[in-house]
């Protein structure tokens, strides 16, 4: 049922509130059966007796001396059914339980009625004259013998659940630190090792976490050092036969263009391994204007001919981001569509404010990328080299995706329907 509660933690208060209401019930009921029944029961035959002896057939009990007798003794009184219904004896509660044991104590049909006040007065029309009613005056009797039943079992299963609240609520808080650290793993930011609390099951995977938290750090670390080490070495040959390319005669320039362009090519791939395995989540977070960034990046974009950037900027509120890292996904997507796509581009921004989401895509005007290979192209060394012929490491988008999930954000690519390609990149909007 989509109405019953997902979490573990509203899961195992739900049980616990159906298991104390189930609880509360079955001690209301018992109480009553087993302790107010049997008060009531047992009134009543104490009033049956006091009506018997009113009706004793020696006695006149129609007599007003009898009544003043009576009245003085026990406070009871016989009314007639005109004098009775000027006491108020419409007014009075009228109670079926108490009317059927009255009958049988009284041997006949009996109607039993309370007026609530201080003192409770039962009226009674008994079986042996249907013309009079008889009051007698009860103290601490009628429905409020039940409420302060009712408010001991609301207080205790108020008490009962706001307990089993904050047990679940101290279960849980572990539960939710591991869960806000595993979404950090998967952003790429190892967390600081989570406390050890709560249960020992709890504390078991706490500390399983911190250690695979650890392992995956140190694998990181690895292959950082050792990417960068193997790209920092690969320069050294390259420059070499760069140099050596430098001696070559002119005539054979067409030769040494080509060396040149290649040496070029693996600077450039050498550049992505390092940014790939460069710790961007080290940059710390700054406000910034989206709109600023994107207009930095396209001033840079000017001076180069034949390329043309058509901007449609919506205002943007800034937001908390690591700036040097947006502005890498920025110029990462603008080399992409001019290289790949056109010499003329998009790039649209604006807020979504109903998703609180701030967003920026960038359109080219190129053959675009078949709709099957665009879901493996954030993959790091995927290509879509056959739909745009594409060179180089593969690496841009992986790049591009690795800094987006960092802003807990979201990119798309899709194909336009009038032609290009769109990339489209979500972020939340967080502070200020």
């Amino acid at each position: 049922m989509r109405f019953l509660p997902k979490s573990a933690f509203g899961q195992t208060v739900l049980l616990i509130g159906m298991l104390l209401l189930i609880n509360q019930v079955v001690s209301y009921l018992s109480v009553t059966y087993y302790f107010i029944r049997p008060s009531y029961q047992q009134i009543n035959n104490l009033l049956a007796t006091q009506i018997n002896l009113v009706f004793i057939e020696e006695i006149d009990h129609k007599d007003p001396e009898l009544h003043k007798r009576f009245f003085a003794a026990t406070g009871m009184r016989l009314l007639s059914n005109e004098k009775a219904q000027v006491e108020g004896v419409e007014q009075a509660i009228y109670y079926p339980y108490l009317s059927r044991q009255m009958s049988l104590k009284l041997g006949g049909d009996a109607e039993v009625r309370i007026t609530q006040g201080n003192p409770y007065l039962v009226w009674v029309k008994p079986p042996q004259d249907p013309s009079v009613w008889v009051t007698i005056p009860m103290l601490s009797h009628g429905e409020s013998d039940i409420s302060p039943l009712t408010i001991y079992l609301l207080v205790i299963g108020i008490l009962s659940v706001a307990g089993g609240w904050i047990f679940v609520r101290r279960l849980n808080k572990p539960l939710q630190a591991l869960q806000h650290a595993a979404i950090e793993v998967g952003r790429g930011n190892i967390p600081p090792p989570l406390e050890a609390q709560g249960s020992t099951e709890l504390m078991a995977v706490t500390q399983a976490f911190n250690q695979m938290a650890k392992g995956i750090k140190q694998l990181e670390d690895d292959r950082a050092l050792l990417t960068a080490g193997i790209s920092h070495d690969l320069r050294t040959p390259l420059t070499r036969i760069r140099l050596a390319t430098e001696m070559l005669p002119e005539a054979q320039d067409w030769l040494k263009e080509g060396i040149v362009n290649d040496i070029e090519d693996m600077n450039e791939i050498i550049d992505q391994f390092i940014n790939y395995v460069r710790q961007d989540q080290q940059e710390s977070m700054v406000s910034v204007d989206v709109n600023d960034l994107i207009r930095d990046a396209v001033q840079v974009r000017n001076i180069e001919e034949h390329h043309n950037i058509h901007l449609h900027l919506k205002p943007i509120p800034t937001a908390c981001m690591r700036r040097v890292a947006l502005k890498r996904v920025l110029d990462n997507l603008i080399e992409n569509a001019f290289r790949y796509g056109s010499e003329d581009i998009e790039i649209r921004s604006g807020y979504d404010k109903a998703r609180n989401l701030l967003f920026f895509s960038i359109r080219d005007f190129g053959p675009g990328i078949p709709d099957t290979q665009i879901e493996g192209l954030f993959k790091p060394f995927t290509q879509g080299d056959k739909a745009r012929g594409s060179l180089g490491s593969g690496l841009g988008l992986a790049i591009i995706k690795r800094i987006v999930d960092m802003h807990s954000g979201e990119v798309t690519l899709k194909n336009h329907p009038e032609g290009g390609l769109i990339a489209s990149i979500y972020i939340p909007h967080t502070c200020p």
